[in-house]
């Protein structure tokens, strides 16, 4: 026992060691990333400089640092699954607004074969921020319980290969020795700074005597750091059944609970069987219900098979979808089969984001995440550093969209998009996927509006030939897409 617990330390501090050594490399490409960031989105499917080992994969999301972080993690040798915990986990200091450690979202996983636990077929991960089991929440502001850290921690422990202590280590050293704040977070405060202020906690850490921080100024969240190093040593459990889950109930009290220890105990991730369609010889995977962006994007897709003009029928046909859903009462396959779909509308949804992806032996992984309202509840968790995501009792559900496509004769993947954009996301996710299998190029061209999308996509598949893979992220927006061939 001694022998095997000396093996895992030594193990643990060569993964460490080799996500630090790769930071020096990231000096030169944060370079880039603020000049992407002082002049808007970004799209990519040229070669950005060879890691060490040759091709290493890319990654796409709606903030930079965080696309940053994950392609570190790629170039020190871990997978996809692990370099989408490390963007989800980074996400959390860089844009609490929508994917803060109080957040939950869902997320497609695929693994070829002879890698994957689940014979070659993708999986999606559902962690869905879920309602507190309290009678009464405090005041107009409900919380959620936190899901972000269970969903990430389910994905990596599935398929991951670098220790999750060790992708914390970034993350908790952002937080407490500050990042710069990008333009997609800087835009998220000035939309919502009134309410965020009125919380003296949330005030103290996201403005300047009252003012919001500007694009380029420095977020420091000492708090914020601190639970994430209790998360790196005593496990993501402790959240939910230990020491810090006793502080998060005390907590909630003033930040949109009661949240109770119940709740906690009883907030678990799950694996489930994604919504297929099909796309020529390959398949096409869609985030299932309770994620029901996933089922709006397959019944768009269907709409676009047909007619790849049809935008408008497509968009109609996604939301009916989820508005049937909704309704209760039906499956998901049920509803994609059927020809009529209710005509009403949805209302105002929350925001989301959303990031991707791949790395050289063609795993991948798409992932849509959200506080169900921007800063979710506004109110911090004092002495824990984060927001939690406001209750589903509380706002409608967002439309969490993404799709993957793969082939099954090949063993291989073929393509991938995100979505976000309130009820734009599906049709964002279905017109960017087969836009990226009928080219074999990311954001050939822009999808609708309010949609945003985040793309990889390998015309010759992977693995095999990574000079045909192409990445970008939605050029209105403020994220970055990075990779190499």
């Amino acid at each position: 026992m001694a022998g095997g617990s000396m093996g895992n330390k030594a193990a643990r501090k060569r993964s460490v060691r080799r996500l630090q050594s790769v930071r020096v490399h990231a000096i030169v490409v944060m370079t880039l990333t603020l000049l992407v960031s002082a002049c808007g989105g970004t799209s990519s499917s040229g070669s950005q400089g060879s890691g060490p080992a040759g091709f290493f994969g890319a990654v796409a999301a709606d903030e930079p640092r965080a696309a940053v972080a994950g392609r570190d993690v790629l170039v020190s040798g871990g997978n996809a699954m692990d370099a989408a915990t490390e963007v989800g986990l980074t996400l959390a200091v860089t844009l609490p607004s929508r994917a803060g450690l109080g957040s939950g979202g869902a997320c497609l996983v695929y693994a070829p074969p002879r890698k994957s636990p689940n014979g070659g077929s993708p999986e999606a991960v559902d962690f869905l921020p879920i309602a507190s089991g309290a009678a009464v929440g405090q005041g107009d502001r409900p919380a959620a319980v936190p899901m972000l850290a269970r969903g990430l921690f389910l994905l990596h422990a599935r398929y991951g290969v670098i220790p999750f202590d060790a992708l914390l280590t970034g993350p908790e050293q952002l937080a407490r020795t500050g990042v710069r704040v990008s333009r997609a977070l800087a835009r998220d405060l000035t939309l919502v700074s009134g309410p965020l202020f009125g919380d003296p906690v949330s005030q103290s850490v996201f403005s300047h005597n009252g003012v919001p921080l500007n694009e380029g100024e420095v977020l420091i969240q000492p708090a914020l750091g601190a639970t994430l190093a209790q998360l790196k040593f005593s496990g993501v459990g402790d959240l939910y059944q230990g020491a810090m889950a006793h502080r998060l109930v005390q907590a909630s009290q003033v930040a949109g609970g009661p949240i109770r220890l119940a709740d906690l105990r009883g907030a678990l991730a799950k694996m489930a069987a994604p919504l297929i369609q099909t796309y020529g010889s390959d398949n096409l995977a869609f985030l299932p219900p309770p994620a029901d962006g996933g089922l709006a994007a397959a019944a768009a897709y269907q709409v676009l098979a047909r007619d790849p003009a049809n935008l408008a029928g497509a968009s109609a046909r996604a939301l009916g979808a989820a508005v049937r859903w909704r309704q209760g009462g039906v499956t998901a396959d049920s509803i994609l089969a059927t020809a009529d779909l209710p005509q009403a509308g949805l209302p105002a949804l929350p925001a989301s984001t959303s990031f991707a992806t791949l790395d050289r032996n063609g795993n991948a992984v798409v992932c849509a995440v959200t506080m169900n309202n921007l800063f979710g509840t506004g109110r911090m968790l004092p002495g824990l550093g984060f927001i939690p995501a406001a209750s589903p009792n509380a706002v409608p559900a967002p439309l969490l969209s993404a799709g993957l496509a793969w082939s099954e004769t090949r063993h291989a993947f073929h393509a991938e998009v995100g979505g976000s954009g309130q009820n734009g996301a599906p049709i964002a996710v279905a017109a960017g996927l087969l836009n990226a299998l009928r080219t074999g190029k990311p954001m050939s061209t822009e999808v609708p509006d309010p949609g945003r999308a985040n793309e990889i996509v390998c015309a010759d598949y992977l693995p095999g030939r990574e000079k045909s893979c192409g990445w970008a992220t939605d050029p209105r927006g403020s994220g970055l897409a990075v990779g190499n061939h």
